[in-house]
């Protein structure tokens, strides 16, 4: 089950990483990602993955929302 959880969790992080035109998909991204993160870290530590990613989230929403267009732009 955790095998399933954590391949489903990297798949949404791949899927939502292509994300990031405004501050609010940046916003929108950074949470998906963070709350991915969150819950396979969190499950593979032996913690509760609704825990991770309810904090993953939130830290990754803000993190997101709070960067600037310039601060990613890969070119």
């Amino acid at each position: 089950m955790k095998k399933s959880y954590a391949v489903l969790m990297c798949a949404s992080v791949l899927v939502l990483g292509a994300c990031g035109n405004t501050k609010t998909e940046r916003g929108l991204s950074g949470a998906g990602i963070g709350a991915g993160v969150g819950a396979v870290g969190t499950a593979l530590t032996g913690g509760s993955p609704w825990t991770g990613a309810v904090i993953g989230g939130v830290v990754g929403g803000a993190t997101g929302a709070l960067t600037d267009k310039d601060d990613i732009n890969l070119d």
